[in-house]
């Protein structure tokens, strides 16, 4: 018999991926201590992967402050939430002049069940030259339950 013990792979970043951690500085109004903002920017992903969630219930923002205008091609991001039945909404904006305007590009919702689904992947293709600014905007629940927000990874393509 010829066997070969498979390692488990660990997606890697696209070569388009914008290094946000080496390129942005990041704001959060809160982070978890064991879940800190940084996981969402990390390996690795998918479901079970590292997550930020934020510290304090209600609604949440993440702004991404670029060192120098980027191209934004695409937008990745992934949420996951095994413990509460809720609907999460993301709204994701950007500013071409230093955060002075921003301009709502994508709103998405996302339905999380613990007995059915868990885990969100979305990918969204955009074409926005010049971005100095990223603002995302979190609401855990449509429906006013008192959870907290949390985001498993957000990438940008170049």
């Amino acid at each position: 018999m010829r066997k070969h013990i498979l390692q488990s792979q660990v997606s890697a970043p696209d070569a388009r991926e914008i290094p946000v951690t080496s390129v942005a500085t990041v704001f959060t109004t809160s982070e978890a201590a064991d879940h800190p903002i940084e996981h969402a920017f990390n390996c690795p992903r998918g479901p079970g992967g590292t997550r930020w969630i934020a510290d304090q219930a209600g609604e949440q923002t993440i702004i991404l402050v670029f060192d120098s205008p980027q191209t934004l091609r695409q937008v990745s991001l992934e949420v996951e939430e095994k413990d509460v039945d809720r609907t999460q909404e993301l709204a994701l904006s950007v500013s071409s002049d230093g955060g002075h305007h921003y301009r709502e590009l994508r709103r998405q919702e996302f339905s999380f069940s613990p007995d059915g689904a868990t885990f969100e992947r979305e990918e969204w293709t955009i074409c926005e030259p010049g971005v100095t600014h990223v603002r995302v905007a979190i609401k855990p629940d449509k429906g006013g339950k008192s959870c907290r927000a949390a985001l498993t990874s957000l990438a940008f393509m170049g």
